[in-house]
């Protein structure tokens, strides 16, 4: 089973342009190294950028230390919202972005819940839950004699939301019930 959700970044950059939708530049941070379809991911963001009417940066980083100037960059270029892409760095690297985010008020979306619980304004990806439900289904069919060889190869179906509306109260941001209503979990 891939968790890997390089496919759902135009839906990050189309939730965080409904969330803040005056914002005409937004900043992605793109992880090259981990995404080896980076150019085609660039190009899916810039489509689905062009089709919301808004104009998008993507800077890469590759390890912690580029984080910091990766932010900077887009900070010089006026991003007014940022999009991280799925990386471990980034992962590993959560208390810094979010440092980064929260220190010049900048709304980010994340893959993964952690960053929301954490601080994060908001997030998009996998459903983790679903994902171990899946696993477990996968593992009573071993069990029940099925050859792992004959399984096929499951990709995610679920996937969730979470909102961090005290985040969203101290950007000053009003979170639209478009995004209220789909949201898997609000925090407070």
């Amino acid at each position: 089973m891939s968790v890997f959700t390089s496919d759902r970044e135009a839906k990050r950059l189309e939730l965080m342009h409904e969330l803040v939708p005056k914002i005409t530049l937004i900043g992605v941070l793109l992880d090259s190294r981990f995404q080896s379809g980076a150019d085609l991911q660039s190009a899916e963001l810039h489509a689905a950028a062009r089709k919301l009417g808004r104009e998008i940066r993507i800077v890469h980083a590759s390890t912690e230390n580029a984080i910091d100037e990766a932010v900077a960059a887009l900070l010089d270029m006026r991003a007014g919202a940022l999009v991280v892409t799925g990386s471990p760095v980034f992962l590993n690297s959560r208390d810094r972005l979010l440092a980064l985010t929260a220190r010049h008020g900048l709304p980010a979306i994340y893959e993964n819940r952690e960053f929301t619980m954490a601080g994060g304004l908001m997030s998009y990806g996998t459903s983790v839950p679903d994902v171990y439900r899946q696993l477990g289904v996968y593992a009573g069919r071993i069990l029940k004699g099925e050859k792992p060889a004959h399984l096929p190869f499951l990709q995610p179906t679920k996937f969730d939301i979470a909102v961090n509306l005290k985040t969203a109260r101290t950007l000053g941001l009003e979170v639209p019930t478009t995004i209220l209503f789909r949201a898997d979990e609000m925090i407070e």
